[in-house]
């Protein structure tokens, strides 16, 4: 009973570091066949590098507008009406730096991008597969690490850390004027608050994670768009797998950098 409890527990870590691997060697080989490899295509790269940045980055500014001013919103109004009660207004920029910038802007941006784009790229890519498509490419000698992983992987990243930047500053000045109405703190004193807490620290961290979260979604949703070989109805399973996945390595990730920054 032992001996088969420790086998499964082996099988399931060999299994779980195969996948680790896969995404893994996905991901720099990408990059490696990118930055050494022929350079002819370029502009046909360059070109779905732009279609990317256009679904992923401009066509989520809707969506990412009206989460995040109903959110800084709620936030400000929340912190500072409590703050202001106890006279510890200088609180509030330390607050919407930590929530905004720090953490709900590049989580929910991920999340966002995970519901749209991630499963956008995993449908097309098993689409593709199932059409047989990828094969085609490949013995017209076309290199799929460089023209189907390598765009949306820039494409992801680049749109992730654009829109949490986006995010943190629609959020605290766009919910600060939305919230004004209701506040008798004025903007000029709310201003010099925000920026006395900022650090370069946490921009750099807010830039590290949504580029990281970019990378992960891309290169998860690719794989597992590649994992699909028999039929169609593999798609939405795959697409399932692959937010799930997206999802859990995006949160671990996240804790992990700001263990590291700020612990």
């Amino acid at each position: 009973m032992e001996k088969i409890f420790l086998e499964k527990i082996g099988k399931s870590f060999l299994k779980k570091l195969d996948y680790f691997g896969g995404i893994s060697g996905l991901f720099f080989y990408s990059l490696w066949e990118m930055l050494t490899g022929d350079r002819r295509g370029n502009r046909i790269v360059t070109q779905i590098v732009k279609k990317q940045l256009l679904f992923t980055g401009y066509n989520a500014l809707p969506i990412i507008s009206i989460i995040s001013l109903l959110l800084g919103v709620v936030i400000i109004i929340q912190s500072v009406t409590q703050l202001m009660q106890i006279g510890a207004e200088d609180m509030i920029g330390k607050i919407l730096i930590i929530t905004m910038l720090r953490e709900f802007g590049p989580i929910l941006t991920a999340i966002i991008i995970i519901g749209r784009s991630g499963t956008a790229i995993a449908t097309e890519i098993g689409n593709m597969m199932v059409a047989h498509e990828i094969e085609a490419l490949e013995s017209m000698g076309i290199d799929t690490l460089k023209f189907i992983v390598f765009p949306r992987l820039i494409g992801a990243i680049v749109s992730t850390v654009c829109l949490t930047i986006y995010f943190a500053t629609v959020g605290i000045i766009g919910g600060f004027l939305i919230a004004s109405f209701q506040l008798t703190i004025p903007f000029s004193r709310f201003f010099t608050i925000l920026f006395s807490n900022m650090q370069i620290t946490d921009l750099i961290v807010a830039i590290l994670k949504s580029a990281v979260f970019g990378a992960v979604i891309s290169i998860v949703s690719v794989y597992h768009g590649f994992k699909i070989k028999l039929s169609s109805t593999e798609v939405p399973q795959a697409t399932t797998k692959a937010v799930v996945n997206a999802l859990i390595f995006v949160f671990v990730s996240n804790g992990i950098i700001t263990v590291l920054f700020y612990i």
